[in-house]
């Protein structure tokens, strides 16, 4: 358990330099959001927004398009943009193709030297995987602190934190679903360019099919298969209740691919 903890620390103390960077960028997004938002509800424009939003663009955002074009809605909105969404999609793809890149250099010879198990290398990028999540998602929390207390107006209507925390842990089961996805694909490449690069096509793959399922009524009968069709913030922004079904069917996925990461990592050569 001790060399477990070893190896987590010392992947962290790796990527600490890449996960701080991140950490802050996304943190002074949210900032930033909430100065427009400001901004907007100052001028009291939302209403003008509204109306040179085009019609396609209405029918993918459903009747949460009014709700949205209000100052919680566009703070909300750094938790599902899509830089934010790619950004944090992209982390877990990277910090789940670690093994393969140890395999790749010749540095898990190194670890394998000493009495580590094969099953601690596939715990150890969980793990890291789920203190990266939490450490991300809170800075993304601290960011809206920040913003709502510091920079937003007096009489502007704040998100709940529930909702905040709502779309939060929505946002952290995505991603772990990704990394999930991304570990077994690396476990199965011999380069981290290709794992990522696969990973990287699929996740494009399945949020170009969760938009179009969502404009396109024919699409519907695929955009199920994917991941992002289970994260509901325009749900959430308009009151819903976080779903325990979506979470189940990310967590779901998320499980299974890191089984297949177990098992396919135990059977892989690990020769460069």
């Amino acid at each position: 358990m001790t060399m477990l903890f070893a190896l987590i620390a010392q992947t962290l103390h790796r990527v600490r330099k890449f996960l701080l960077a991140a950490g802050v960028l996304l943190a002074g997004f949210q900032v930033v959001l909430i100065l427009q938002a400001n901004s907007i509800q100052t001028s009291n424009t939302f209403a003008q927004m509204g109306d040179m939003v085009p019609a396609f663009a209405r029918d993918v955002l459903g009747p949460s398009f009014v709700a949205f074009l209000t100052f919680k809605g566009i703070v909300c909105l750094g938790y599902f943009h899509p830089v934010v969404m790619g950004a944090l999609v992209s982390v877990s793809l990277t910090l789940a193709t670690i093994p393969v890149m140890e395999i790749e250099t010749g540095f898990i010879d190194l670890v394998l030297a000493r009495p580590v198990a094969r099953h601690w290398i596939v715990t150890r990028s969980i793990l890291v995987a789920l203190i990266s999540t939490a450490y991300l998602l809170a800075m993304m929390a601290i960011g809206t602190w920040i913003g709502l207390h510091y920079f937003a107006a007096k009489d502007a209507a704040w998100p709940s934190a529930g909702l905040i925390g709502s779309l939060a842990i929505n946002l952290g089961f995505l991603m772990l679903c990704w990394a999930a996805i991304a570990m077994a694909i690396g476990c199965a490449c011999r380069r981290r360019g290709s794992a990522g690069a696969i990973a990287g096509l699929l996740a494009l793959t399945a949020y170009l099919t969760d938009y179009v399922g969502r404009a396109w009524k024919p699409a519907e009968s695929v955009a199920w298969l994917s991941p992002f069709r289970y994260y509901t913030p325009f749900e959430l922004v308009m009151g819903s209740a976080l779903s325990a079904k979506s979470l189940c069917i990310l967590g779901g996925i998320a499980a299974a691919a890191f089984a297949l990461a177990y098992l396919l990592y135990s059977r892989r050569d690990i020769s460069h």
